[in-house]
């Protein structure tokens, strides 16, 4: 029976089903979002989005029957269960704000893929380099922050009267949503050069060192695609050492009776 079990959980089919399903039950979260659609298909709707996670729930609950205690030693196992037990979890009056929760059952989909789950991997191993450039940026905005209050805090108080409107107004800036008419021309009216202090702003913050942020991400994913590279290769290793194990022992006892054979015929010889 758990042969069985371990054969349905392993096998490639089983996977596309249930990324069929995860895409499915993406398309049912979204179409119960509109009140037409509650009003014509509101139990059909619930109906598919039951079916589809008793799915999910039945093929969680064989794959930690089949995987025991290697279930919760895997990181994406781990994910799969929190999104699942949301769903499970019975949707009362104190528990409604959970409801909301399934469509994190979609996430699902980025285990279901390798690319996705590749990419999720490449930015969690950026997470400790990006630490340093997030404290970087952090020191460069606060220079700048203290450097505009000081500059423009008395002619434009709305914007940079204290430091925490200096914050918020440069991050304004960062974001290059509207700092022309919004900052800028304001501050230019008391200050005409103050453009080269918002110009330089962006390329330090916004060019330079979020393009540090792309390039250790990039390179946290290429690490990540060269590990499953090296585990696939090491994949097809142990399985062509299992597949020639057999043979190599075929050969070593043929050898060996050869080797009996001539021993015996030598023997015979002088006999003769």
């Amino acid at each position: 029976m758990l042969k069985a079990i371990e054969a349905v959980v392993s096998d490639p089919r089983t996977e596309r089903v249930i990324t069929v399903l995860i895409i499915i039950n993406a398309i049912v979260l979204g179409l119960d979002t509109s009140a037409a659609m509650r009003e014509h298909f509101g139990p059909t709707l619930e109906l598919i989005d039951h079916v589809i996670l008793t799915v999910f729930a039945a093929e969680l609950a064989a794959r930690i029957l089949v995987e025991r205690l290697r279930f919760p030693r895997n990181p994406w196992n781990v994910f799969d269960f929190v999104v699942v037990g949301i769903s499970l979890v019975p949707t009362a009056e104190m528990f409604s704000v959970l409801r909301a929760l399934r469509i994190l059952r979609v996430l699902r989909l980025i285990t279901a893929v390798p690319t996705l789950k590749r990419v999720v991997g490449g930015l969690l191993a950026a997470l400790p380099g990006m630490g340093s450039i997030v404290l970087l940026i952090s020191l460069i905005y606060y220079v700048f922050a203290v450097m505009a209050t000081k500059l423009f805090g008395d002619d434009v108080p709305n914007l940079f009267g204290t430091l925490g409107d200096s914050l918020f107004t440069l991050f304004t800036v960062m974001t290059l949503e509207g700092w022309v008419d919004g900052v800028t021309k304001p501050v230019m009216e008391k200050h005409p050069y103050g453009w080269v202090f918002f110009i330089t702003f962006i390329i330090v913050t916004t060019f330079m060192v979020l393009n540090l942020f792309i390039g250790v991400v990039v390179n946290a994913m290429q690490a990540e695609a060269v590990k499953e590279m090296e585990a696939e290769r090491e994949a097809e290793r142990e399985m062509i050492q299992e597949e020639a194990g057999p043979i190599l022992a075929e050969v070593k006892a043929l050898r060996q009776e050869v080797a009996t054979l001539r021993a015996e015929l030598a023997k015979a010889q002088p006999a003769q």
